[in-house]
């Protein structure tokens, strides 16, 4: 069954109408009609059972036959990671993360960041197509683009992924179920003056192993270990 998404439905109506960019893809791309049925996503929890009255390509009216509500996640799995030169790679783990159990995705720019300017609203398509795909009910928290110093002194007491050589303890054994973002670098790494001020503020360093990895594969194997915590 086709599914889509619109967070602006109301809950306790009977009739919705999609947004135009759902009611295109409904009616001009799949070219479904009136009577045809599908299944709806609000991101908050909520999976309705939708019937087709109007089947106008800019305005598509449904009737929402049942609902259900989901119950949020117990645990947060928030990723704070550095965005690549390649926007590809971080749409990627954007992807994957997602489908994962990704809870909150903040994107960080420090001294060595690759780069600087970020389109979130292209990251925020690919978490709800993403969500989409793997039937989550919630669709990750996507915050705004934060410096590094800001985000460790907003967010303190979380993880933190570096490369330089000092004690570092495994996620198992570090990672909490509530408010410990794990902090990713860019491909040149935290600057030690970063790492210093996150290990002044409650962080904890962290390992991802004996190898070397880029900044999505290191960002995708915390988000797995961290599920892996929550089950």
């Amino acid at each position: 069954m086709h599914l889509f998404y619109d967070p602006t439905i109301d809950a306790e109506s009977d009739i919705h109408q999609l947004s135009e960019d759902e009611s295109k893809h409904a009616c001009r791309v799949l070219r479904l009609k009136i009577g045809d049925v599908f299944q709806l996503l609000d991101g908050k929890g909520g999976l309705y059972n939708c019937r087709i009255s109007d089947d106008n390509p800019k305005k598509c009216k449904v009737k929402i036959e049942t609902r259900t509500f989901h119950p949020a996640p117990t645990y947060q799995i928030h990723i704070a990671i550095a965005p690549t030169k390649n926007m590809d790679r971080i749409e990627w783990f954007a992807e994957k993360a997602t489908e994962i159990g990704l809870t909150d995705l903040t994107l960080i720019i420090g001294k060595n960041s690759e780069r600087k300017e970020v389109k979130i609203e292209r990251i925020e398509k690919i978490l709800v197509s993403a969500m989409k795909q793997s039937k989550r009910m919630y669709l990750p928290r996507l915050h705004a683009v934060t410096a590094i110093k800001t985000f460790i002194s907003q967010n303190p007491n979380g993880l933190i992924a570096h490369c330089m050589e000092n004690e570092k303890s495994s996620i198992s054994s570090s990672f909490n179920q509530k408010d410990c973002p794990i902090l990713i670098g860019p491909e040149g790494d935290f600057t030690e003056e970063e790492v210093t001020m996150a290990l002044n503020n409650g962080y904890k360093a962290v390992t991802l192993g004996s190898n070397r990895l880029r900044t999505e594969t290191a960002g995708l194997y915390a988000c797995m270990q961290m599920k892996l915590m929550t089950e």
